[in-house]
Formats: structure tokens, sequence, C-alpha cells
């Protein structure tokens, strides 16, 4: 019987037999075994024999397409979810932290989605936009911290359009910190290493 293995092993391996990639996927080996034969996920067949090895970044690419949080695989980055209905918005800061190479991004144009996405994703860090289509940012800040899965997750809020007494209010309902529109994108970096406690690239 094979001794199932922490993420910290995980951490550590470059190439996963279907059956690791299953365990840290949670699916069975026949489907990944399904997947590599179909194309769907890459990698090559051990010479000689009929045994099938995966790459790491390969595995990592496949469960970000479906949807796997990678944490199962070790993997240190921070999963921020960035809530906002300009896709200009989405995919300036989208670009921005994924080059940084510390962040894991999903994205989310309404109050109703963003919930979707934070019982899913479950991100560490919510960069949230005030004025949403459906629902305004405390709504969604007070649905956060309504669930106790999400009382470590930290909620920064940014609007143009946002009075002092709302930005009390903001706080009251769960926000941990404020940033008005226009920002810096060297400001928002800096606010989510704070609220992430880590360390600025230098």
């Amino acid at each position: 019987m094979v001794a199932t293995q922490n993420n910290e092993d995980w951490s550590q391996k470059k190439v996963f037999t279907t059956g690791e990639a299953a365990k840290v996927c949670k699916v069975s080996q026949q489907t990944i075994i399904r997947c590599f034969d179909s194309g769907r996920l890459n990698g090559f067949r051990v010479p000689g024999s009929r045994f099938r090895r995966i790459p790491r970044e390969e595995l990592i690419r496949f469960m970000r397409e479906n949807d796997i949080p990678l944490e199962s695989i070790g993997s240190d980055r921070k999963r921020v979810l960035i809530v906002d209905d300009e896709p200009e918005i989405v995919d300036l800061i989208t670009d921005l932290l994924e080059s940084d190479g510390r962040f894991e991004v999903r994205s989310a144009g309404t109050g109703y989605d963003a919930g979707i996405e934070t019982e899913r994703f479950k991100p560490q860090l919510i960069v949230l936009d005030y004025m949403l289509p459906d629902i305004n940012g405390n709504v969604v800040c007070q649905r956060v911290r309504e669930n106790g899965m999400n009382e470590d997750t930290r909620v920064l809020c940014v609007s143009g359009v946002v009075e002092r007494d709302e930005i009390q209010r903001l706080k009251e309902a769960g926000a941990d910190d404020f940033l008005k529109k226009p920002f810096d994108l060297r400001e928002l970096v800096n606010r989510i290493e704070s609220l992430l406690d880590i360390q600025s690239h230098q």
C-alpha cells in the first residue's frame, strides 16, 4: 500500500504517474488515463512500457483548465479573485498579477458570480469593485463574511465614486482595505502584499 503524499512532497515532484496525478486532482486514475489518451492531458510514455508520465507544468495547466485548485499540488501562489464589471480593468489587473508569478487569478463580473467563484476558487484575497451591475460591494462583503469558510479571506474594495461614509460602511461590512480609482498599479500590488502578508518584490 502506497502512503499518501502530502503537499510538501507534491511540491517537489517534477513528473507524475497517472495514479499520482489522480490523487492530486481528486479524480479516478481511469479519468486521468482517458484524458491522457484523448490528448486533453499531455505527457509521454516510458520507453518499452505502457506507463504514462505527466510533467508538472502540464498537470498544472490541466488543473487550471478544469478549475481544480492548485493547492493540492503544493503551489505556493496566492489565490486572488477580481470582481469588476469592466473587462479592461479585469484584464489589466489579471495581466499584472499573473506576470508577477506569485498569484493565481480568477475573475467575476457580478456579485452573483463572485459568490459562485468564492465558493469554488476559495480566494485568499478578493479585489472587489464597489459598483457592480447587480449588487453593491458591501453586500458582497457581507455574504463573504457570513460564510465561516471565508474568515481568512481578505477583501480589498476599489471604486471611483465612493464617499467617506460609504467607505466606512464597506469596512463595517467586512472590507479590509479601500483603494480609490484610478489607482497606481504599484500601489495596488503594495496593498495586496500587505493584506496577504507577503514580501514585496524588490
